[in-house]
């Protein structure tokens, strides 16, 4: 059985593949992304909520491939900031992907902000939709996952990716960045939502 992951970013892969590996329940399903199927046009994060951006994602690959998808999107929420970056983590700065300018953005922002007003939090959503009949139409599955902590006011750290290296994880004293990729797997969002939708993709597929 082939599930299809609707995303390019090398680190996000080699975290989604981290987690859904050790997941027994997907021993014997090939895990394939973006970069193993025919290319299509990718449509663009327009969605104003997690939940509509990965289940968006997931539906184009569906679409153009057939195959079960599953796609996701994440950021963080920011309690300074009424929740914002939020879907607009990854431009935050402007440029889609420039994790270094939106980093240095957001600490701008928070630069007067005291240290017991700086809570966030990593938020993800999960979707897989599976291929149905014209009569039936798809099926559609959604999980979500949190990772709530702290914005700390300069970077540390380098084993992640994004915000990584200034977030701190509740409970901990280093940030996401620091953490070993086997800790930060068992407690991130992506990480607690996946694991909640591996059941779903063993009995579904």
């Amino acid at each position: 059985m082939r599930l299809l992951i609707a995303t390019r970013n090398r680190k996000k892969l080699e975290e989604l593949h981290r987690i859904l590996a050790v997941s027994p329940q997907l021993n014997s399903i090939e895990l394939l992304t973006l970069d193993d199927v025919s290319n299509y046009p990718e449509a663009p994060e327009k969605g104003l909520t997690f939940a509509e951006n990965a289940l968006m994602k997931a539906r184009e690959g569906v679409k153009h491939t057939g195959l079960p998808t599953v796609g996701d999107d994440s950021g963080l929420t920011v309690d300074a900031l009424n929740g914002m970056p939020g879907v607009f983590s990854a431009r935050w700065a402007g440029k889609h992907g420039d994790d270094k300018a939106n980093l240095e953005l957001l600490l701008a922002q928070l630069s007067d902000v005291d240290d017991e007003h700086r809570g966030a939090a990593f938020v993800a959503a999960v979707a897989l939709v599976l291929p149905g009949g014209s009569a039936t139409g798809n099926r559609e599955h959604l999980v979500h996952g949190k990772m709530p902590g702290r914005v700390i006011r300069a970077p540390r750290g380098t084993n992640g990716f994004g915000y990584d290296p200034i977030f701190v994880p509740e409970g901990h004293t280093v940030t996401s960045a620091e953490l070993e990729s086997s800790v930060k797997d068992s407690i991130s969002h992506r990480g607690r939502a996946l694991r909640a939708l591996a059941a779903v993709i063993a009995k579904s597929l």
